[in-house]
């Protein structure tokens, strides 16, 4: 019995969500979003609640119930409010700056390392040291802001490189004499 997957979703007025075959769009004031809804699974719409149903009972349905319910939210909600993440860069030197719609990111390397942003994806930069990735889509929003981290991401000795605000980093002691 998924909990998750049992609880309606309620759609805001300004939202709309159409059911066209296996394929989910929600519309909204920040943009459109499409997701196709696994074959096991079939939603019900009903003026502004969203059921998500179950064909059956096996394993794998029940593990995409609620997984499918989640998805469906996550797409309302990112049309009316918009996800976002934040990224802050330590260490002596390192720095970013918006290039057009993309980064130049300063990272103790040789070289710049130049970032374009994907499709749907904005980039904030309030400071050198802060970058906020913005975009109706969670899963590209994160995917983003990994990918981004990746190009330096902390180390454990002096705490250099690109880490998420929200994260802490495990400081290493280092060598120490005799």
């Amino acid at each position: 019995m998924s909990r998750i997957g049992n609880k309606p979703i309620t759609v805001p007025s300004e939202v709309e969500v159409k059911m066209n075959n296996n394929i989910i769009t929600v519309k909204g004031p920040k943009g459109t979003l499409e997701r196709e809804i696994h074959k096991d699974i079939s939603i019900e719409i009903n003026e502004n609640i969203i059921k998500v149903i179950r064909k059956d009972d096996e394993p794998a349905s029940r593990s995409l119930h609620g997984l499918t319910r989640t998805l469906i939210n996550n797409m309302i909600i990112g049309v009316t409010e918009q996800f976002s993440k934040e990224l802050q860069i330590n260490g002596v030197g390192y720095r970013v700056q918006k290039q057009g719609n993309g980064l130049n990111l300063t990272l103790g390397y040789s070289h710049p390392v130049i970032f374009d942003a994907p499709e749907g994806i904005t980039f904030d930069v309030p400071n050198p040291n802060t970058i906020i990735v913005k975009g109706i889509d969670k899963e590209l929003v994160g995917q983003t802001a990994a990918v981004v981290r990746s190009k330096r991401p902390p180390e454990v000795y002096r705490g250099k490189g690109i880490k998420y605000a929200d994260e802490v980093i495990r400081r290493k002691e280092g060598k120490t004499g005799k």
